[in-house]
């Protein structure tokens, strides 16, 4: 069939333009893919409010507490009500004292109690996911009994965590555990379950991988993202920024994998101001 200049210069002229928009689309989501900004306010006795208000000050959109804890949960929703700021989950607490590889049953029950106790703070306060440190290796514990262990335990809290609308969030940390993010990623999906995750610490894993290489393998699977800076002589004594940590190939992978969502910056609270601009600075975030 013949096609005339007209038609051809038309029809061109229709495609190049669509071509254009759909560059700035891409260009539009990666420039602005989402994020949310957090802080995790760790362990406080209260009274909460003048945290809540200083973070939003600082420009904190949302918050992580720690669970279980001993503040008034009235007090605290009235706090995140009274600031609006989000309260997107919570870390818990006893993970580390009462691990869920311990090979004492009653104390693997107690740190499951604790687990139930977060996922019902969490869904009273509104948020989406609890922080699970699932296991921890040491001379007492073998790789194989923690691996074990865990699912079992964890297979066991599923059904709460349905029960309550709220996600568990398995975190990498220095527990000679789920060391590669192949691992990691295979240890989720044995559970084949919609209420798993993972909970992405980016500066837990500079010291033995690359934390971009982490987010594309782990992909879908990452619930929620944590932020600190690291660097080999003093670990993570240092500002965001100031360490070893490429955060334009973090930042390129989280786009990649289609992250939206909290980023929660888990540093001390000192000047919540420039966490906040170094956040920003980093990530670019509302680019």
């Amino acid at each position: 069939m013949m096609i005339d200049r007209r038609t051809f210069l038309k029809t061109s002229g229709a495609a190049v333009a669509a071509a254009s928009l759909a560059a700035e689309a891409r260009s539009a989501d990666a420039s602005s893919p989402g994020w949310k900004k957090a802080f995790m306010l760790g362990t406080s006795q209260g009274p909460i409010l003048p945290d809540f208000e200083r973070l939003k000050e600082a420009g904190f959109q949302g918050v992580e507490l720690i669970s279980p804890n001993k503040l008034d949960r009235a007090e605290v929703l009235r706090a995140r009500d009274k600031t609006g700021l989000v309260i997107h989950g919570v870390s818990g607490a006893n993970h580390w004292k009462e691990p869920l590889s311990h090979p004492d049953p009653k104390v693997v029950e107690s740190s499951l109690a604790a687990i139930r106790q977060e996922l019902e703070d969490c869904r009273a306060y509104g948020g989406t996911t609890v922080l699970v440190v699932p296991a921890v290796v040491n001379e007492k514990v073998s790789y194989r009994d923690a691996y074990k262990r865990s699912k079992e335990a964890i297979s066991k809290l599923l059904p709460d965590a349905e029960k309550h609308g709220v996600k568990i969030a398995i975190e990498e940390v220095w527990n000679k555990f789920l060391l590669s993010p192949v691992e990691f990623s295979r240890y989720i999906d044995e559970f084949d379950s919609p209420w798993l995750g993972a909970y992405f610490d980016v500066g837990n894993v500079v010291e033995y991988g690359y934390p971009q290489e982490w987010i594309r393998e782990l992909g879908k699977r990452i619930l929620k993202i944590h932020i600190k800076e690291y660097k080999k002589d003093r670990r993570f004594n240092y500002l965001l920024g100031e360490g070893e940590i490429d955060w334009a190939e973090v930042r390129k992978a989280l786009i990649e994998v289609g992250y939206q969502g909290w980023i929660t910056a888990e540093v001390p609270k000192r000047d919540l101001g420039d966490v906040v601009k170094r956040m920003d600075k980093l990530l670019q975030m509302g680019a």
